[in-house]
């Protein structure tokens, strides 16, 4: 008989994940049976400003303590108790992105997140040098960026991070973050689990002319694996976290990862020929390899698991926007009518109703780029629907294309990881898309050409799986690798669903893809014109 919720909390046999998505800052605290007893969530958006896609500090930490107010009091509300201690806190976050800092820990320049396309040149330059795909998004793209840029603030710089090493960095005084995480940031060497040490002595030549007094090794965050000793909750990492001051120093942390870790760790997707897919306000799928690609693709990330294996990532920006503006519209035309909406319900309906969809979508086409989109080299987007005189235009039609389109982008580079012969055994897929079971599930099935496995906790995502690496900093046995950590402990037996590709979904998505390729000359004009 396992341990109940309760008894675990007393005891601290708990572990919180909290993760800082582009939308929803989300805390989930789990059990002693590695199950989820207590949520908080705070929903954000990202600002637009100078050109720039950032969220403030102020925005980061009312975020960041709201969602742990709030799952504090879901504790408090079930169980009757105050939250004091946990056995275990880990924080993930957004990968990629830009924040700098000078010796007084001051913010140099706003917050760059993952989904500005302001550093082309020093990505493709990067790229070369390296003999390794850099993307745009990557925090060492935006470095170098700003040094080509000539920003006065460069020369100023004590350490750069990510968003997840910042809020690690605060907690604990740590500057470090998890392997995953690092993959983000500068290109990772599977021997060895930390940067490769001829592109940092490449990168530091290419910069030498400037003459900073810093070195890249001096303002990159340390390079942890799964399981390490991430440092603990200080005093004044405590009452940054909890305005009630009822938390108390001295908690264990782990690595801070990022959403694609998380990811992987929260579908059991972390063990070579596995892979899992995470739909949200962006989409990717990772997929762990069992060897090197053949060469390098600008479309194909290479990031690594918490655990260092290399992983071939396929990330798109856009997913989930274009989606959700549709149903948002719907539910003010349904209050216009006099309804009451609730938009959990309606998201369910419209799914559901999605099904009767053409498996073509009937010639409705829309193009959800509310951003660039690096695997189709656009630097900018322009949200459109596109349709023929002769489209069927119904509810079910437009839905089911909307959530098509949310895939497609992803569709597109994962037609090259089938040209490497990349073997699958099983494709998972988790975050908000996938709540309304066997519906997104399916359309992945026809859109990947493999069977899509979900979870009771696919919903749950990110922040469930950045608390079962928390656990595993402190559950795990000697030479216990998280692969089998997460096998045997966590997901034996768990409760999930299997969708294999139906034969018509394939080619109507097929037919889909082909036109929404087609649409994207129009949206190049768009992007060019308006």
């Amino acid at each position: 008989m396992g341990m109940d919720a309760k008894t675990a909390i007393l005891e601290q046999k708990t572990a919180l994940g909290i993760e800082l998505g582009s939308t929803r800052i989300k805390a989930v605290l789990i059990g002693a049976d590695n199950a989820p007893i207590a949520s908080g969530d705070h929903e954000w958006e990202n600002r637009y400003d100078n050109g720039v896609w950032t969220y403030t500090l102020e925005d980061i930490w009312t975020g960041l303590q709201d969602a742990y107010t709030k799952m504090a009091a879901d504790v408090k509300e079930k169980y009757d108790i105050t939250l004091t201690r946990v056995g275990a806190i880990g924080f993930s976050a957004m990968m990629h992105g830009y924040m700098a800092f000078d010796k007084a820990g001051n913010l140099l320049v706003p917050f760059r997140t993952w989904r500005n396309n302001i550093t082309e040149e020093a990505s493709e330059k990067l790229t070369d040098l390296f003999g390794f795909h850099i993307p745009q998004r990557w925090t060492i793209a935006h470095l170098y960026q700003a040094i080509l840029n000539g920003e006065p603030h460069v020369a100023d710089i004590d350490y750069v991070t990510t968003l997840a090493g910042y809020i690690q960095w605060k907690m604990t005084g740590e500057r470090v973050v998890g392997v995953g995480e690092a993959s983000g940031i500068f290109p990772i060497d599977s021997e060895t689990n930390t940067y490769f040490a001829d592109m940092i002595a490449k990168f530091d030549e290419a910069v030498a002319d400037k003459a900073y007094s810093w070195k890249a090794l001096d303002v990159l965050p340390h390079v942890l694996t799964a399981g390490d000793n991430a440092g603990v909750l200080t005093k004044e990492g405590a009452a940054l976290l909890d305005m009630s001051g009822n938390l108390e120093a001295g908690i264990p942390l782990c690595p801070p990862e990022g959403d694609a870790g998380t990811g992987m760790a929260a579908t059991n997707s972390v063990a070579p020929r596995t892979g899992n897919v995470s739909a949200g306000t962006s989409i990717f799928a990772m997929v762990v390899l069992e060897k090197a690609l053949s060469k390098v693709y600008p479309e194909i990330d290479m990031v690594t698991t918490p655990a260092g294996d290399p992983v071939a990532m396929v990330h798109c920006n856009n997913c989930t926007s274009d989606l959700n503006a549709w149903v948002e519209l719907l539910a003010q035309n349904a209050e216009l009518c006099g309804a009451k909406v609730n938009k959990g319900e309606l998201f369910t309906k419209l799914f559901n109703l999605s099904l009767q969809g053409a498996p073509d979508c009937g010639g409705v086409i829309p193009v959800n780029y509310y951003s660039g989109e690096g695997v189709t080299h656009f630097d900018a987007g322009r949200p459109m629907l596109l349709r023929g005189p002769e489209s069927d235009f119904s509810l079910a039609n437009l839905m089911r294309a909307n959530i098509y389109s949310a895939f497609a982008t992803l569709a597109i580079g994962l037609d090259i990881l089938n040209e490497e012969h990349v073997t699958l055994d099983t494709l998972l897929g988790h975050g908000g898309l996938f709540k309304t079971p066997g519906v997104a599930q399916r359309y992945l099935a026809a859109a990947a050409h493999t069977a899509v496995t979900c979870t009771e906790t696919a919903g749950e995502g990110g922040p469930y799986g950045m608390a079962l690496l928390a656990a595993y900093r402190v559950e795990h046995a000697d030479g216990e690798t998280l692969a089998n950590y997460l096998q045997n402990r966590v997901f034996a037996g768990a409760a999930s669903t299997t969708m294999n590709p139906d034969a018509a979904d394939e080619a109507g998505f097929a037919a889909f893809l082909k036109e929404y390729k087609k649409a994207l000359c129009a949206e190049r004009t768009a992007v060019e014109t308006m």
